[in-house]
């Protein structure tokens, strides 16, 4: 079931940030940290299960498999992304449906053409407005719960233009859209200009190395956000401890501390050896004479 506490935090106005996951060792590592929302990154799902691009190839049986998984074993609220809904209408109400009883909070859908590609990469295009209309509509009349939320996203500011990327955030809130994310807008007037014209909740992606400013939440929320998503920072964080690393392993036939490492015992704890040394410790075979 969806979980109350991410709508009453936008009802109340508190800014919510939200790092994005994309394994189960991320998640648990995030989970544990007093995040108000997790952010299931498709392109960082897909990277690390499949080593493919984030360019449509991952399938829904593929992506609720991992979103399932990781919402399962974590405890706060996670915002899921769904891509272009994996189809059609009826394709779209089978993945809300599938999302919200996996137990995802919030389910972002997006107005590209399939296959889809990520929001700060080149030849975006995207599906009529009013087929995307019919799309949100359905997802929202095929939840269980208001506290099951829908995140529209639009794909048209880099090809057509802010004015039409925010007449589809308008048209797309008043189809029955919880949230509204206009993706990869290119300034800070941009983003104020957005806010002004849009009367919903708005959600910044915040890119590292993407078309968007990066921005503190501070700044957003004056700019009238209402959350702020870090998709990539994660697992670009751990290729570059990887790479550090592997190369030092490389050189010196060794670890010499050319990158940090997380402390193996607290390792051990993180993914519950804890429990299973006390299974064994309740009920293990006593030792043989």
């Amino acid at each position: 079931m969806a979980d109350p506490r991410l709508r009453q935090t936008l009802e109340a106005r508190s800014f919510l940030c939200a790092p994005g996951v994309y394994d189960l060792i991320s998640a648990l590592i995030a989970d544990r940290m007093g995040f108000p929302a997790l952010y299931v990154t498709g392109y960082g799902a897909v990277a690390s299960s499949l080593g493919l691009p984030d360019a449509g190839l991952a399938t829904y049986s593929q992506m609720i498999d991992r979103i399932g998984r990781i919402t399962e074993m974590t405890k706060t609220p996670v915002i899921a992304d769904a891509d272009t809904g994996y189809g059609g209408l009826l394709n779209v109400r089978h993945t809300v449906r599938g999302y919200e009883k996996a137990g995802v909070t919030a389910i972002q859908l997006e107005d590209q053409e399939f296959p889809k590609k990520c929001g700060h990469t080149p030849n975006r295009r995207v599906i009529p407005l009013d087929d995307m209309v019919r799309k949100i509509r359905v997802a929202s009349d095929s939840r269980s719960s208001s506290d099951f939320l829908i995140i529209a996203r639009t794909d048209a500011r880099t090809g057509l233009g802010l004015d039409e990327a925010i007449r589809r955030g308008e048209a797309y809130g008043a189809a029955g859209a919880d949230i509204i994310f206009i993706e990869s807008p290119e300034s800070e007037a941009e983003m104020a200009e957005i806010s002004r014209r849009i009367d919903k909740p708005l959600l910044a992606n915040m890119v590292n190395g993407g078309r968007t400013p990066m921005l503190k939440a501070p700044r957003l929320a004056e700019l009238g956000y209402a959350l702020a998503i870090f998709p990539v920072v994660g697992f670009l964080a751990a290729a570059q401890a990887l790479t550090t690393v592997y190369q030092d392993v490389l050189d010196t036939g060794g670890c010499t501390g050319a990158a940090p490492l997380f402390d193996f015992e607290a390792f051990n704890e993180l993914i519950g050896f804890r429990d299973v040394w006390e299974f064994e410790r309740r009920y293990g075979e006593p030792d043989q004479a």
